[in-house]
């Protein structure tokens, strides 16, 4: 399409908001529910939430990590052990009350309605978070030294009330996994902390082609009960941040609350050192923000629901057999190749729609590469190639058996353009400052990109600044992270520093 007329309207531009909601229509990828907060996840979306499942999985099998499955029903009594915790959640939590149902007429209409009846000697709250009823269960399976690590992943859905709900980014439901580990000492448990981080920080990278600030959060940040929280930062096109996966360090604080204890190599009872780490499908969120343009949904390839469409172009009737067994016998040779450790995922579209529509659909779906072949193709054996991270008029003609060979290579290309073009966009966007006024005078635009400081501060401090201008700060960077170079002195204090803080706004 032209530039003055593209599939998707708002354009980024005139309401990136609007734009979101709009690809994700688009693309067929989700809706809102019936359950005010909630969403219905359609097969193109829930696939694409699969394959990451997949792919995660296995990175925590291969660090010997083993799924289970806990209640998704947690008793009041739980939370109330974890004073802290429990009040980082109170006003999100959802809260059974009852056990049953009664029908009942209204003496006045005659209609029937149900009423909650039996209500519950204590409540349960849907969970929030798993850390309550996991460290029950820790602690009766842990009794010796012997018996650590404890290296548990729970796939789930968890509740968390949500009052400005946008699909996929906050929503009062939603799908993620949650790691819940337990250690001996605090240095293996801090070890874990971080390995699973940079693990969260290569997937996004090596996954999802978005490039992440890695870091820890500030006190005032801070998961609730933990004593580290590490989070990777990723910036979407509006130059807003999402906290794409967090890792903490609880130390003790849950074990002691749960009992989680063992006799030591010394003979003495002891506290362990547990964990927690999750994402969740706001990473589909994630990648819709980071890649996708103003003709719809762009997907880097190893999450792609179909990473090949071929669009069988039959304007004859006794043509059309031939060109239809020539897409699908070209599907099946592609279907045999490898791509980051699983057979290429390809759809032929025998559906019974004109070429343009077939089209236009699977650009708004985001798939990578889309073939085209027609009776003309067969005789020259050629094939059309178009590729979503390209302009949507541009197009190659390539021999067939050259396009076989080179699959593998194009999807590669094309990861590889996704994240340059993201981590471009975000190193422009993040900009030095070691002067107060001159960060005053950043946030007075709605969308100015991220700020990174030298930072003293206090946490009184830098509460009043993320109130004043609705900021955060995203993290606190590794020292691996390259910034532009600043003075060292803090903005506020005026005090040599060597943290580094990243401020920004964010969903």
């Amino acid at each position: 399409m032209s530039a003055e007329k593209t599939a998707i309207t708002p354009t980024r531009a005139q309401d990136f908001p609007e734009w979101y909601q709009q690809v994700i229509k688009a693309a067929d990828l989700a809706e809102n529910s019936e359950t005010r907060g909630c969403m219905v996840i359609k097969p193109w979306g829930y696939g694409i939430w699969e394959l990451i499942q997949q792919q995660l999985d296995r990175r925590f099998k291969a660090t010997g990590h083993q799924n289970a499955y806990f209640p998704l029903l947690i008793p009041l009594s739980y939370l109330e052990k974890e004073a802290e915790h429990a009040e980082g959640f109170a006003t999100e939590c959802a809260v059974v009350t009852h056990h049953r149902l009664e029908v009942v007429k209204d003496p006045v209409t005659g209609k029937t309605k149900m009423i909650p009846a039996g209500e519950l000697a204590e409540p349960y709250i849907i969970r929030p978070t798993s850390e309550t009823i996991i460290g029950a269960a820790f602690a009766r399976w842990i009794e010796s030294y012997r018996d650590l690590p404890l290296l548990i992943n729970q796939w789930a859905n968890v509740m968390r009330w949500e009052m400005r709900p946008r699909l996929f980014l906050r929503t009062a439901e939603f799908l993620w996994q949650e790691g819940h580990t337990a250690h001996e000492t605090k240095e293996e448990a801090i070890v874990e902390t971080r390995m699973i981080h940079g693990q969260y920080e290569e997937f996004l990278r090596d996954h999802l082609a978005i490039p992440v600030i890695p870091g820890e959060k500030t006190e005032n940040e801070r998961f609730p009960g933990a004593e580290m929280t590490l989070t990777v930062e990723a910036m979407v096109q509006d130059k807003k941040a999402i906290q794409a996966g967090t890792s903490h360090y609880l130390g003790q604080n849950f074990s002691k609350a749960q009992n989680i204890s063992f006799t030591g190599r010394d003979g003495t009872v002891q506290h362990a050192h547990t964990t927690s780490w999750g994402v969740s499908t706001r990473m589909i969120g994630t990648l819709i923000m980071a890649h996708s343009d103003d003709d719809g949904l762009i997907l880097p390839p190893r999450v792609a629901t179909q990473q090949i469409v071929i669009l069988p172009i039959t304007p004859k009737e006794d043509t059309k057999h031939a060109v239809l067994d020539a897409c699908q016998a070209l599907a099946e040779t592609l279907r045999h190749q490898i791509y980051q450790g699983d057979p290429l995922r390809v759809q032929v579209d025998t559906r019974d729609l004109s070429g343009g529509v077939k089209k236009w659909e699977w650009i708004k779906k985001g798939v990578p590469i889309r073939i085209e072949i027609g009776p003309r193709d067969i005789e020259t054996r050629k094939v059309c190639v178009q590729r979503r991270d390209q302009a949507v008029s541009e197009k190659q003609f390539a021999e067939k058996d050259e396009f076989i060979q080179r699959a593998i290579d194009i999807l590669a290309e094309i990861h590889d353009t996704l994240l340059a073009r993201a981590t471009a966009f975000r190193d422009a966007n993040i900009t030095p400052c070691d002067d107060l006024a001159a960060f005053h005078a950043h946030w007075a635009t709605e969308n100015p990109g991220w700020l990174h400081t030298p930072w003293a501060g206090t946490p009184e401090q830098e509460e009043e600044l993320s109130k004043q201008h609705k900021i955060t700060i995203r993290c606190l960077p590794l020292d691996s992270v390259k910034l532009p170079p600043t003075s060292g002195k803090c903005l506020l204090t005026g005090q040599a520093s060597t943290t580094q803080a990243l401020w920004g706004r964010s969903y």
